[in-house]
């Protein structure tokens, strides 16, 4: 949208759910009605709203509450990006009020620790040039998502091809890197994936009177692990380059204070100046850039505590007066330490994403034309048959269409025993065959399979943020400026009132080594000045948050738990009642065979075999569950005539010779059959929530075969521990009061919501809500959706490789109850490490500030302190991964 069309404040949002002109009359009546709105044109083709407002009066996020409230949806779009340049809290509050006021935009999530923005906006409003533009204004810079293609290029003749193709890439915008092979007529392009794509960069080729044939992408997981590698690789040259020659600094300083050395300050200040210049100089550039912007961050903070002191320390050779340097080159060695254990703390802490993206398989072998052939896993096309031998890897999601084996399934699902797999059976991709050889249909590639739908949702939660770090946030973002003013406050009560902080120090002398009372005022009260300015620590408050959800969210995924919100994370430990859909979730969601009784003349065995063999031609569940069960006994079925199937009775038809009937009371007395013997015993099935289904044989009663859809194994023992740790259950479910009642004493739910239609769950939710709070809601996340959704925490269970469901707060691969139990415990343990980080950051800023302000801490012992401080809130939390989070392990009770 271009500048002109904003200062008219003009948007256009993009609605779903218009069917007719009625929907675009519904939505124009409730946004004209709207404050501020001069006009509103929906357009029911193009799906499409044109809004003229008053920003003064109304913003867009307004206008959008609106259209959503008639009931309509907004198709947002949503970007991800990494920023460079930012330090502390007060970095990440710059950027997002800077991307913010971008037209179009929707909502804006900055994380410090993971170093990217996380943008909710407008498709035709707003785009990543418009993202660029608003930080790099805000003083930081848009790091360039860097991707690898190659190109394979027809046409080439002689070198003079590859240099005009190789000059033309070059110059395109977004590309960082281009080189041209004529030998293997291929171009290798390092590239800005937020710029640029293949697709442009084809163009590009093809404006050069050349042919793309082909386009390639390079694998990007070891370029993703290098990336940190070389930011601490980088850190720890430059805390080399200030460290070695601050040791000889301190040595010397040492010295001189038992004989005098000629010329020390000369010496000092000579090899002071490339520590905090030269080795500084990072630190420097970006508080320049930050004051520059109207701001202040740590950078700056650091800055002033070493520049002015090291400048102000060359007055000594003209005037007699106190040095500083030697305290200005430990700031900055220290906060380069700091920095530099923060970065290797940081790449710990990131190990998640690291370890998922070395999972998948490199190659796949496919069937062609019957012939195996091995291809780069980004060739598997949808359908195409992969070749899997025992020790393999599944190359990407599929289906088994020859073989049995076991597949080692616990990258996915955390469950360390193997699983047995036969054809019609989902292989999930990069999961490991383990003993026959396998043929699998491939039915997801790319971002669709589930190992990169499981990357996607981890790096979502760990840019995602918890309620209580909005209030962190919004006072670090004032705490470098209140800092400065307590810092010159500092300097000028000391110079005033030097009498009553002379008291102090000469009080604290005995026990703290680095306090000299021997000082004149002036340099006591710089001192003191800069111990403030450098001990003050806002990352440690902007880290709080970032690095315990990166923790948290590797720990979820190495035991199928996948928590896409860290909202989900704080709301769930004040749940009161967890509600449970009963079918597939409690129970297995497929019925199964629990009794077979006989009236004594026919065996069980028998009876099962003809009650089998005549249900085969039936499509009801109940009657599959029989066949089924017979079949996996390793017995074969008869084959059956005059089959009929009588609509809510039951089946009849002829097996092995015999008249044979099955279904339930009505069908035996239509066909004049007793069944009196077994009036008790099918009453007593009927409590145990059983369906109990007759079989007679040539017109006589020969006994029950009972259905039921069984109890997940870990049902009983997870409802157990979830009401141990403090929480009720309940279970909703459509089945009749007796047989939902049934189940849940089975399971040992005391609270039933029986008989609800799926469409008046969320009503219930809702009831139950009012009644007892914060309500938690386990579901399929497809049936369930809508109550997933009205619940405080909607969690979704057993999805098999779709993972994508936007209805739920968290996911659970594995299909049982212990990842519920997993799942709270896992919020409520990382909850707990927020609530330290920040309990550590707040008290040691209350407690330090004072201190340095009043004389009793050197500023070398801030610097020091300050560095630690970050890197204590990040070795916290990774104290996060010791947490006790499976089924039946002892851990905290609420919050």
């Amino acid at each position: 949208m271009s500048d002109e069309t904003r200062e008219r404040n003009k948007i256009t949002i993009p609605i779903t759910g218009i069917t007719c002109a009625s929907c675009a009359g519904t939505i124009e009546k409730g946004l004209s009605g709207m404050p501020g709105v001069s006009r509103v044109n929906v357009n029911p083709a193009s799906e499409k709203a044109s809004i003229e407002y008053d920003p003064g009066k109304v913003d867009a996020r307004a206008l959008m509450d609106t259209i959503s409230g008639v009931g309509y949806g907004v198709r947002v779009e949503k970007t991800t990006f990494s920023v460079g340049g930012m330090t502390c809290a007060s970095c990440v509050a710059s950027v997002e009020k800077a991307l913010a006021k971008v037209p179009g935009v929707v909502s804006v999530k900055v994380n410090l620790a993971t170093e990217k923005a996380t943008v909710e906006y407008l498709k035709d409003e707003a785009g990543m040039a418009d993202f660029r533009r608003a930080v790099e204004s805000a003083g930081y810079s848009v790091m360039a998502e860097k991707e690898k293609a190659i190109l394979k290029i027809g046409g080439m003749t002689c070198a003079s091809c590859a240099q005009t193709i190789e000059k033309a890439l070059n110059k395109a915008e977004g590309v960082l890197e281009a080189n041209v092979n004529l030998a293997t007529e291929r171009a290798t392009i390092e590239f800005d994936a937020g710029v640029t794509n293949l697709r442009e960069l084809g163009k590009v080729v093809e404006g050069t009177g050349y042919r793309v044939v082909k386009k390639e992408a390079e694998e990007k997981e070891g370029e993703k692990v290098d990336e940190d590698v070389m930011k601490v690789l980088l850190a720890r040259r430059r805390l080399l380059s200030a460290v070695i020659p601050a040791l000889v600094i301190m040595t010397l300083m040492m010295l001189h204070m038992v004989v005098a050395i000629p010329g020390y300050n000369v010496i000092v200040a000579l090899l002071g100046f490339p520590i905090v210049f030269l080795s500084g100089w990072p630190t420097h550039r970006a508080s320049w850039r930050a004051v520059r912007h109207g701001r202040a961050n740590m950078d700056v903070l650091i800055s002033l505590g070493s520049v002015p002191p090291y400048l102000i320390s060359l007055a000594v050779f003209i005037l007699p007066a106190t040095s500083f340097i030697e305290m200005a080159t430990t700031i900055v060695t220290f906060h380069l330490l700091g920095r530099y254990l923060e970065v290797k703390a940081k790449g710990r802490a990131s190990q998640a994403i690291k370890k998922l993206l070395q999972l998948g398989a490199k190659t796949a072998h496919i069937l062609v034309d019957g012939e195996e052939k091995e291809i780069a896993i980004e060739e598997v096309k949808l359908g195409d048959i992969m070749v899997v031998r025992p020790g393999e890897k599944i190359p990407t999601d599929g289906v088994i269409v020859e073989g049995k084996s076991t597949i080692d399934e616990s990258m996915a699902t955390g469950e360390s025993m193997p699983v047995n797999k036969k054809v019609g059976d989902e292989a999930i991709g990069a999961t490991i065959n383990q003993q026959g050889l396998l043929k699998v249909k491939a039915t997801r590639i790319g971002k669709d399979t589930f190992l990169s739908q499981v990357i996607k949702m981890v790096e979502e939660c760990q840019g995602s943020r918890v309620p209580i770090q909005e209030f962190a946030d919004r006072v670090t973002g004032y705490m470098v400026p209140v800092v400065l003013g307590i810092a010159l406050i500092t300097i000028v009560a000391w110079l005033v009132f030097p009498g009553f902080f002379m008291n102090i120090i000469t009080w604290g002398a005995p026990f703290l080594p680095w306090i000299n009372t021997e000082l004149d005022t002036v340099a006591l009260a710089i001192f003191a000045g800069i111990a403030v300015l450098v001990i003050s620590c806002p990352c440690a408050l902007g880290l709080g948050t970032p690095t315990a959800l990166m923790v948290s969210s590797g720990m979820g995924a190495e035991h199928g738990v996948f928590i896409r919100h860290g909202e989900a994370i704080q709301t769930m430990k004040d749940i009161h009642t967890i509600v449970f859909d009963k079918t597939g979730t409690i129970t297995r969601g497929k019925p199964g065979v629990t009794d077979i009784l006989s009236d004594g003349e026919f065996k069980e065995e028998g009876i099962l075999y003809l009650a089998a063999s005549l249900e085969q031609g039936s499509e009801h569940p109940l009657g599959q569950a029989v066949v089924r069960e017979e079949k996996e006994r390793g017995n074969s079925l008869a084959e059956v005539e005059s089959f009929e199937a009588i609509t809510g009775k039951g089946v009849k038809g002829r097996v092995d010779g015999k008249e044979v009937l099955v279904g339930n009371q009505k069908l035996m007395s239509d066909s004049q059959i007793d069944f009196s013997q077994f009036k008790d015993k099918l009453a007593e099935l009927e409590d145990e929530a059983k369906t109990a289904m007759l079989v007679a044989v040539d017109s006589k009663i020969a006994g029950i075969v009972a259905v039921a859809d069984t109890l997940k194994e870990d049902s009983v023992q997870a409802i157990a521990e979830l009401e141990k740790m403090g929480l009720e259950t309940a279970m909703i479910t459509g089945d009749n009061q007796r047989t939902a009642a049934a189940i849940a004493k089975k399971v040992g739910i005391t609270r039933v919501l029986a008989e609800v239609l799926p469409q008046d769950k969320v009503a219930e939710i809702r009831r139950l809500q009012d009644a007892v709070g914060l309500v938690a809601m386990v579901g399929d996340g497809i049936n369930d959706a809508p109550a997933l959704t009205q619940a405080n925490v909607g969690i979704a269970i057993g999805t098999g490789t779709d993972i994508a469901i936007e209805s739920s707060d968290i996911i659970l691969v594995r299909g049982d109850l212990s990842s519920v139990v997993t799942a709270v415990k896992l919020s409520r343990a990382t909850f707990r490490k927020i609530k330290q980080n920040y309990f550590w950051a707040w008290f040691y800023n209350g407690l330090a500030i004072p201190l340095a302000a009043i004389g009793l801490l050197h500023p070398m012992i801030g610097v020091a302190a300050m560095a630690m401080s970050s890197v204590s809130v990040i070795t916290n939390s990774l104290r996060l991964r010791k947490a006790r989070i499976e089924p039946g392990r002892q851990q905290g009770g609420r919050g």
